[in-house]
């Protein structure tokens, strides 16, 4: 049996313990409300603070050097792919637009733009993939679509020395959204120019004529009713970057 002694001793080191225990969960709290607040008075850079900007350009760096073409995207077969396509987000989609004067303005250089139709585009070989399309609002999805490879349409239409440089810049027809990507995610095997879903011609709301399908990236780089390809060595603007994501997006 227990002394009254050794109850007393034991009682004592509990509350001890307990007392430093939360002594040092205060602390804690303390801690990161002093980090917090000195984060949120640092400078901004594209709407996020100079310290958080440097973690996420350092994790752009880390991903970015992990990067291999012949790293590919889970496919799934045809019987997984969703029936009911979820859509991420509406920026660029404006209801003025009039597909039927539609063609993609691909600037090969300053003053050098050449008009594609989407039937220049689908006389390109076509590929389809089904993946799980993943967004930064948590959700992610399988979903079918086809469309041509990025690397196919480089290719046929002798896009070399834009391809050798670090960024492709893609903007919608109203200039409301816009992309950046890095050149090697731009050439992935399984990026596509993409204008089928589901076997069917794009629905308007999914980007309708030709959107971005890059199972590297996330959702937000995915960007829907391309109106403008171009290409530089400088990142181009990106929306989401502009409202504190990171600029790479990747998977």
């Amino acid at each position: 049996m227990h002394t009254m002694e050794e109850k007393i001793m034991n009682t004592g080191t509990i509350r001890r313990k307990t007392l430093v225990a939360f002594g040092v969960f205060l602390l804690f709290i303390a801690a990161c409300i002093f980090i917090w607040r000195w984060i949120h008075r640092q400078p901004n850079d594209n709407d996020t603070p100079e310290p958080l900007r440097y973690v996420l350009n350092n994790n752009e760096k880390i991903f970015s050097g992990l990067f291999a073409n012949n790293h590919m995207a889970r496919s799934y077969p045809l019987s997984a792919a969703a029936a009911r396509v979820r859509v991420n987000g509406d920026a660029g989609m404006s209801d003025n637009f009039d597909a039927s004067t539609w063609k993609l303005q691909l600037v090969r250089n300053a003053g050098d733009t050449q008009l594609i139709t989407l039937d220049d585009i689908r006389a390109l070989p076509k590929t389809e993939i089904i993946f799980d399309f993943k967004c930064i609002e948590g959700w992610s999805q399988v979903t079918r679509w086809a469309g041509v490879k990025f690397s196919d349409f480089a290719a046929h239409y002798h896009l070399d020395s834009q391809t050798q440089m670090k960024f492709a810049g893609l903007n919608t027809p109203d200039k409301e959204y816009y992309v950046g990507i890095d050149m090697a995610s731009m050439l992935h095997p399984q990026t596509l120019l993409c204008y089928e879903m589901n076997g069917q011609p794009l629905p308007m709301n999914q980007g309708y004529p030709l959107r971005l399908i890059i199972p590297v990236k996330y959702g937000v780089k995915n960007i829907k009713r391309i109106g403008t390809l171009f290409f530089g060595n400088e990142r181009p603007p990106d929306y989401w970057y502009e409202r504190g994501y990171d600029y790479y997006g990747g998977l």
